[in-house]
């Protein structure tokens, strides 16, 4: 046998038939249902769709937070399947990051705590070398010694994006990380990303609302009922906004068709 390279090899994140479904016999919605899809390393992808599209679900199964109903989910190449509770844990705090709309920083500890704490969980002792690296890269090396009730919304999101790098994660998964900021703070964080993927070949994962924020990505994905159902790459604001309005009149016409009032044309 050759040694033959997978074509999925470079897939940081890839999942194959995943269902997700909620809620008993007739109660039942499939919040994925049957997606198939490959996230290659050192990209940037954005997934946007309508409310009750799939969006948390997707991001949740893909991160290894949610567990599917059927179907696989491989994470830098490890099938997530068969790992106990314990040891997905483990993978997620060392191959994953994390970016939330909330921040979710402690607020008793200052910068330089929040930032190590993954390493501090996984039992390594952070290197100052790489804290300081990873502080001067989104431009607080002046703020390590404050806690977040003394930092702006926006240097509280870049010490999150320097926790979620801290560990030279295999991924990072970030949940509508400019939704509680204001517009300049949301496109420091958005450069700071895309430098991590473009100067660092760092893979991003964003789920997110906002067309804005999208444009910034390599590729942005549409969820609709479940299903990807279209894409776009390097798309203006503008492109991925008159997608949404397309996705959403195609998701009020499904609905309809699934309460029965009529086929959408």
């Amino acid at each position: 046998m050759t040694g033959t390279a997978s074509p999925y090899a470079r897939d940081v994140v890839r999942l194959e038939s995943v269902r997700k479904v909620y809620g008993r016999s007739k109660n039942q919605v499939a919040a994925l249902d049957g997606v198939t899809i490959g996230l290659p390393r050192g990209t940037f992808t954005a997934v946007m769709g309508p409310s009750g599209s799939g969006k948390s679900t997707f991001l949740h199964c893909a991160a290894g937070l949610d567990r599917p109903t059927s179907g696989k989910v491989l994470l830098d190449g490890e099938d997530l399947s068969p790992l106990k509770e314990r040891e997905l844990t483990k993978l997620r705090r060392e191959r994953i990051g994390f970016i939330f709309q909330a921040f979710n920083l402690l607020p008793a500890l200052n910068v330089v705590d929040n930032v190590t704490m993954p390493l501090r969980l996984a039992g390594r002792r952070p290197k100052k070398a790489a804290v300081d690296e990873v502080l001067e890269r989104v431009g607080l090396s002046a703020r390590r010694n404050n806690r977040p009730g003394e930092l702006s919304g926006g240097q509280q999101q870049r010490v999150a994006i320097a926790r979620a790098l801290i560990t030279q994660p295999a991924v990072i998964f970030g949940d509508e990380p400019t939704g509680a900021l204001d517009t300049y703070a949301a496109r420091e964080v958005l450069t700071l990303l895309r430098e991590a993927v473009r100067e660092a070949g760092q893979t991003m994962v964003m789920v997110t609302h906002d067309p804005v924020a999208a444009a910034h990505a390599d590729r942005v994905l549409f969820l609709a009922d479940g299903q990807f159902v279209s894409h776009l790459d390097w798309p203006t604001a503008d492109q991925v906004a008159e997608r949404m309005t397309h996705l959403g009149a195609w998701g009020q016409d499904s609905a309809a068709v699934r309460a029965g009032h009529g086929v959408p044309r």
